[in-house]
């Protein structure tokens, strides 16, 4: 099937051979559905804390913290484009008429449109469109006045301008404080100055960025940084990294053969944010606080933000400590009392939520103990759930494993079949959803670092139909980084306040309260 042309391009890119072929033969085979059992929810799946549960996990976290290393890992290479979808085509649509502009004004279809020139003063990159708009001989008001809307959108989308079209999300403009304003970058700063300084007052951020941007972030981050470490008393340390080459997926045509160039190579492409599990499995840290780059809000409701963040890592450290005392358990003993078995598996299956498959019963003591440490064994995550009020996006459900055993995963719609009445009734009764509120522990009971790598379930990618130079093609996306990628990590999830979930998907999302 390949050439060796292919296979020095295959080796320049640092993709091995068995993982190419693995590749297209996930094209030939297509990738099995996910069979979801049921919908997680409150007390199946989900815990609700109440009472004082969780000031208590909160202060367990501030005690404990301090004494280990904790990273926020913040995925950040989204580029701001779709922010600015809708405007991108009034931009090319809108002529100047007085119809186009009856149309803005009445169309629900231009609601947006019209609504983000109606409140363009309440952005934060208000001044600074302003500036670059008079450069061009007229003030940004008089030009809305003058329904010179183009020429605006010129200002702020296109590269002689803010080039805001172009950057990517980060690197925005988001909040306005007084006189001053705030990128995404910067109150991920100000977050981790807040829940992840150790007792040192050391912060570390990572960043994961496309590598065309990279530069523009490192300068962004030495501008500001000195400010928020005076005000905050704090030393930060913030790396970034890319996804690698080796992670991109190559494309075929429609007979599953690889896509090629026109110069005869094969066509590649990004596999989507499940390559980021390889980011992530370079770190080196205790707890990881996985959180979007868009997903931040103003300082006069950060606090819950705060309480949220040490509350799930309060959870983590707690279901930690356990999981440790039953392996060092594992560890010492040669012979594990029968009575202390039924106590593991039902900590495995009550506060675990994994249901072993029907031989468990039929095992004799030793193999239980093997079953039981694999399970223990593993990288662990606590995720944060929000109720369903609408959003896109995966959730929580019970899913059965490739081994007959069944779990609680983080799903995506296009992993299981809709047109399968009952899969598809199971998915429309989710009452929660991911807002991607993650803490994770990437070290066993022996502070020894986990292969993430390992505990990916590779038959959950994606298959998708794109196109390239008018030909048709086929692509293929690696499993999600929350759902496939850590589809064999012991997770917990935790019912938290959608006040917490403010992701920005377009720009009039920052005209919305939370973001003023």
């Amino acid at each position: 099937m390949f050439t060796d042309q292919d296979k020095a391009q295959l080796e320049q890119r640092g993709t091995d051979l068995s993982a190419a072929e693995q590749q297209i033969q996930n094209f030939r085979d297509g990738f099995p559905d996910l069979e979801i059992v049921k919908a997680a929810t409150i007390d199946d799946g989900i815990l609700k804390l109440s009472n004082d549960l969780p000031a208590q996990y909160a202060q367990e976290y501030e005690n404990n913290s301090p004494q280990k290393k904790v990273v926020k890992f913040v995925p950040a290479s989204g580029a701001a484009s779709r922010m600015f979808k809708h405007l991108f085509q009034f931009q090319q649509d809108y002529s100047g008429s007085d119809e186009d502009y009856e149309k803005l004004v009445s169309d629900p279809e231009q609601r947006k449109v019209f609504e983000f020139f109606k409140q363009i003063n309440d952005f934060a990159f208000y001044g600074d469109l302003g500036e670059v708009h008079q450069q061009k001989g007229m003030g940004l008001n008089e030009a809305i006045l003058q329904r010179r809307y183009v020429e605006v959108l010129d200002s702020l989308l296109n590269e002689d301008g803010l080039n805001y079209g172009s950057l990517p999300k980060g690197l925005l403009k988001f909040h306005r404080y007084g006189n001053t304003s705030r990128s995404p970058v910067e109150e991920h700063l100000v977050e981790g100055a807040n829940y992840a300084r150790d007792q040192n007052n050391n912060v570390y951020l990572h960043f994961t960025v496309s590598p065309e941007h990279r530069n523009a972030f490192e300068e962004h981050i030495a501008q500001v940084k000195g400010h928020f470490e005076q005000h905050f008393g704090v030393r930060y340390y913030v790396t970034f990294s890319e996804q690698k080459p080796s992670t991109d997926t190559l494309a075929v045509d429609m007979n599953n053969e690889p896509f090629r160039e026109e110069n005869g190579e094969i066509l590649f492409r990004p596999g989507g944010h499940g390559a980021l599990i390889e980011n992530l499995n370079d770190l080196d840290a205790d707890l990881i606080f996985i959180k979007n780059i868009d997903n931040v809000v103003p300082d006069r409701l950060k606090e819950k933000t705060f309480h949220n963040k040490k509350l799930l890592g309060g959870v983590l450290m707690s279901y930690q400590q356990k999981i440790f005392e039953y392996l060092n358990l594992i560890d010492e003993s040669g012979e594990i009392l029968d009575s202390k078995l039924e106590e593991m598996r039902e900590f495995v299956e009550d506060q675990l939520c994994v249901l072993p498959a029907q031989v468990f019963s039929s095992m004799d003591g030793a193999q239980k103990v093997t079953f039981l440490e694999g399970v223990l064994d593993r990288p662990i995550r606590v995720c944060g759930m929000v109720k369903n009020e609408g959003e896109p996006g995966g959730g929580p459900f019970w899913a059965v494993n490739p081994n007959g055993s069944t779990s609680l995963q983080i799903v995506e719609s296009a992993q299981i079949n809709m047109d399968d009445p009952t899969q598809k009734s199971v998915w429309e009764n989710a009452t929660h959803f991911n807002p991607v509120d993650i803490v994770c522990s990437m070290k066993n009971h022996r502070s020894e670092k986990f292969d993430l790598t390992r505990y990916v379930n590779p038959r959950a990618g994606f298959i998708s139909k794109k196109s390239k130079d008018g030909k048709e093609l086929k692509a293929q996306e690696l499993p999600g980084l929350w759902n496939g990628s850590m589809a064999d990590w012991n997770t917990i999830f935790v019912e938290v306040p959608v006040i917490t979930f403010n992701p920005v998907k377009t720009v009039n999302d920052l005209i919305r309260e939370q973001h003023q």
